[in-house]
């Protein structure tokens, strides 16, 4: 009677065992969305009136452009709401040789991320008394919103100073 017993209560412990795994396993995936494709707008970056990955600039005009915020807009003028972008400032300075006394002209850059136009003034100030012809402005990696808040990348602006 107790080996009866014993083995119902093993059999029952078995069978409550593998009802727990057959509940746990997953059910059936729902249908997947399909994709929609987007194609972004073609647009264009622009700081002032220079635009495009070849802008040159004198020094005192990239002074100014320093200063204005970044744009983004298309073909018909519609403006888009900027994300963040990246700004490189590619900058001359002069070093000496301490051994020989020689100095010579070498190039550094200082780079960001920014969620803000027009740049910081701490940024526009540096950038302004120090800057000189041969050095560069870039903005790049550059994301934009459209009104439904999908977000894409626009092209990069280069500015050469000359």
């Amino acid at each position: 009677m107790i080996k009866n017993c014993r083995s119902y209560l093993v059999l029952f412990s078995i069978v409550l065992l593998l009802s727990n795994m057959v509940i746990a396993q997953s059910s059936a995936k729902p249908a997947a969305q399909p994709i929609v494709k987007y194609k972004p707008p073609v647009v264009q970056c622009m700081l002032g009136n220079a635009f495009g990955s070849e802008a040159a600039a004198g020094v005192e005009e990239a002074k100014n452009l320093i200063s204005l915020p970044l744009k983004i807009a298309d073909s018909k003028n519609v403006n888009y709401t900027l994300s963040s972008y990246h700004f490189a400032y590619k900058r001359t300075g002069i070093t000496e040789d301490e051994a020989t006394g020689k100095t010579s002209a070498e190039t550094d850059m200082v780079s960001r991320q920014f969620n803000v136009t027009p740049l910081p003034a701490l940024w526009q100030t540096n950038i302004s008394e120090s800057l000189h012809k041969g050095e560069t402005l870039h903005f790049f990696d550059i994301i934009v919103l459209d009104k439904q808040g999908r977000r894409f990348f626009a092209p990069e602006l280069k500015i050469s100073i000359q």
